[in-house]
């Protein structure tokens, strides 16, 4: 099951769900005559309202986000988290008196009661579609085609557990070895238990295409621990899960955080650090703020445009094509603030200080970060958020991958606007500053929350203020 197909029925169900839960609760408050009820409110319109209340606090929960072999508890247990704080919210906003008078007779037990009927109704239809969904992965319908790295006594442990448990959702193509030689070495076993050698952890990037891979498990022995960030760095760039049995140690000392299903241990590599809440207001943020800038700003932009159309040759706008969230292609905009076609004798190069290429109008907007305000289309689109890393062409993507391990760890999230190495570092002029650059980009990466974009949008913004940018 894609992912769309199944919050489009995650949605579905709702609907049916939340509902299902109000007519209950209108039929106990209304027509059971359990209750005394002053006036007969109507049913539809208030229904309506209600439910696309629980609709957009189930999508800022990430209710909606991919449940993927993940276990059906905790699900619940985000459910009544949830369910708990909305009706919390509804009884101070909707059912409080208007004089201030405090809460009707017996309306905390009709409260309780629809917490109950909204917890019971979708926490039923939850796990029904999580059943259906068991069901189909044990015969086969939606696994995930995933290879084991390693051919040790721990890879065929990890195969073994996933040839035991299908409901897993990871359907298995093969080995991909750790050393180059174990794959064509003669007296190796080509397969174990009918899972073949597809080839070496180098091989990796075409092995991910051919064979489409979604998940890799990481097997290693403890003596191949050194190998595992070459294995990340050739896995990155690609939309996949990672995931790595632990080693005894790990466990027992508390240095991994590990998630179980059907007893079987498995470390995230590199996961999502941001919380569902987070990444909600995260996008609601950049998209207010955006639209914000880009309406008030209005006769600003295009004053700007036009100083930039007399001063120079050239288009208002300069469009590139950039590569953003797991290695996507898409077209970036800006105020142009160089020659027209500044590339076309040297190809592609890095902004230099000073660069003779920048015309008048084009140093003062650069130095004061006017020339990146188009960008908020992109964030508007999707395509960028106000804080991340920032995106690069493929030419320099490809070339920077074969220097600097995990450079396309970058590829994982939304680039930005501004992000942490831009507060804290210049602009690219050498290796030495990407390198420099890359490790403020992992380090936002890994510790990404809504409290340290604020950090850093402060931080642009005085930047911008004391015109501190790069000319």
């Amino acid at each position: 099951m894609s992912k769309r197909t199944e919050r489009i029925l995650l949605f579905f169900l709702d609907l049916l769900t939340i509902n299902a839960a109000y007519v209950a609760y209108y039929w106990l408050r209304i027509e059971s005559e359990w209750f005394a009820s002053p006036i007969q409110p109507e049913l539809w319109l208030p229904m309506a309202v209600i439910y696309v209340y629980w609709l957009l606090l189930f999508a800022f929960f990430g209710l909606y986000r991919s449940w993927y072999a993940q276990s059906r508890l905790d699900e619940l247990v985000t459910i009544f988290r949830t369910t708990a704080s909305g009706v919390l919210v509804l009884f101070f906003l909707i059912f409080l008196d208007d004089d201030g008078a405090g809460p009707q007779p017996g309306l905390r037990t009709l409260i309780m009661v629809y917490w109950v009927l909204v917890l019971v109704c979708v926490s039923a239809g939850r796990l029904t579609i999580r059943s259906v969904q068991k069901k189909l992965l044990e015969s086969g319908i939606g696994a995930r085609n995933t290879v084991i790295v390693g051919w040790s006594h721990k890879a065929y442990e990890m195969c073994d557990m996933v040839l035991k448990y299908p409901a897993l959702g990871y359907r298995l193509v093969g080995f991909a070895t750790v050393k180059n030689r174990l794959a064509t070495k003669k007296g190796v076993p080509k397969n174990y238990k009918g899972v073949p050698i597809l080839g070496a952890v180098g091989q990796m990037p075409s092995l991910i295409r051919q064979y489409d891979i979604r998940e890799v498990l990481i097997g290693l022995d403890s003596t191949e621990h050194d190998k595992l960030l070459d294995i990340i760095r050739y896995c990155d760039g690609h939309e996949l899960g990672m995931k790595i049995m632990p080693d005894m140690y790990d466990i027992v000392s508390g240095q991994a955080r590990l998630s179980s299903i059907y007893g079987f241990p498995l470390i995230e590599v590199m996961p999502e650090i941001m919380k569902p809440w987070e990444e909600s207001l995260k996008r609601l943020s950049d998209m207010v703020v955006s639209a914000i800038i880009l309406v008030v700003g209005l006769p600003l932009w295009l004053l700007v445009g036009l100083i930039i159309k007399l001063d120079s040759r050239g288009p208002m706008l300069y469009k590139q094509e950039r590569v953003g969230k797991n290695g996507r292609p898409f077209n970036i905009y800006k105020f142009r603030s160089m020659e027209a076609d500044a590339e076309k004798n040297s190809g592609p190069v890095w902004a230099l200080k000073k660069d003779p290429r920048v015309t008048r109008v084009g140093a003062i907007i650069r130095r004061m970060h006017i020339d990146e305000v188009p960008q908020f289309i992109n964030v508007l689109r999707g395509d960028m958020s106000l804080v991340g890393p920032r995106p690069e062409r493929s030419f320099f993507v490809d070339k920077l991958a074969e220097e600097l391990p995990l450079y396309k760890r970058r590829l994982k999230v939304r680039p930005g606007i501004t992000g942490w190495a831009q507060v804290k570092h210049k602009y690219d002029e050498s290796i030495e500053d990407v390198k420099l650059k890359l490790k403020y980009d992992l380090f936002y990466i890994e510790n990404m929350s809504w409290r340290m974009d604020l950090k850093i949008l402060f931080n642009t913004l005085y930047v911008m203020m004391l015109g501190k940018g790069h000319a």
